[in-house]
């Protein structure tokens, strides 16, 4: 990626391989051929079949990160963001990829949510979790590393909680390059960019979404709802650092 000049600068002012997201996404896609030849004509149990649905949002957010990162008008100095500073954008007139993602990954969302058999007002929460978790791994990105360690921690929660290894099986074939990407995001080789915590953001909403009953999701609902909230007023970097465990954990491998 630095060969083919795809870089971008980070807070330090360093020229990083950038969007890491799109090669991430691309492997997922390379090992999803065989496996789904291997899985149908040979009877293998490779893919969980429930990835049928999830894989139209998991390939669909990331192809709007990467209209984002491939315009580049979301991380220039000076452009909106947050939703607040994309609505404003809109308002103004002016095009703003942040509200193309939104609106892309609420349709995206009300697409793979359907067929679930859920009342209205359940739909419409499954919907918001769905689309709100994707967005808050956008504002994670901010230090490399930390993406990858909140999904992983995500996932190994859900996954204990219920005692079962699903999420893991629904979403590996999407998770597995991200274990290899940290290497590159930690050591300051490489930016995710919103390809990336897209598709981070969509593995996390789906494993809450398969691996929570109903209460669990309205919980984390109103925990990702207050965190985007905190986010857009307030600095998420700022909130880690001042929580000694939180720092631990977010500085943990990461080249200084």
């Amino acid at each position: 990626m630095l060969g083919a000049g795809l870089t971008r600068v980070n807070f330090r002012d360093e020229k990083l391989a950038f969007p890491l997201g799109a090669v991430l996404v691309t492997a997922s896609l390379v090992a999803l051929a065989p496996l789904a030849v291997l899985n149908e004509r040979a009877g293998l149990d490779l893919l969980e079949p429930d990835l049928r649905r999830w894989i139209i949002y998991f390939v669909g957010v990331a192809f709007l990160g990467l209209l984002d990162d491939s315009l580049g008008l979301g991380h220039a100095e000076g452009t909106p963001r947050g939703w607040r500073g994309h609505a404003k954008a809109v308002l103004r007139g002016e095009l703003s990829t942040g509200a193309v993602k939104a609106v892309g990954a609420l349709a995206l969302a009300a697409y793979v949510v359907t067929g679930t058999g859920n009342e209205w007002p359940s739909y419409i929460a499954d919907v918001a979790l769905l689309v709100i978790t994707t967005n808050l791994f956008n504002l994670f990105d901010l230090r490399g590393g930390r993406v990858e360690k909140a999904l992983f921690l995500l996932v190994a929660g859900i996954c204990l909680g219920g005692w079962t290894l699903f999420p893991v099986e629904l979403t590996g074939i999407f998770l597995g390059p991200f274990v290899v990407g940290i290497w590159f995001t930690l050591r300051n080789r490489a930016m995710l960019g919103d390809t990336g915590s897209n598709l981070a953001g969509a593995l996390a909403g789906v494993c809450l979404l398969t691996g929570l009953d109903e209460t669990g999701r309205l919980i984390a609902l109103a925990v990702v709802i207050l965190l985007t909230i905190y986010g857009e007023f307030r600095s998420i970097s700022s909130a880690i650092d001042r929580l000694p465990p939180l720092r631990f954990i977010d500085s943990l491998g990461r080249v200084k």
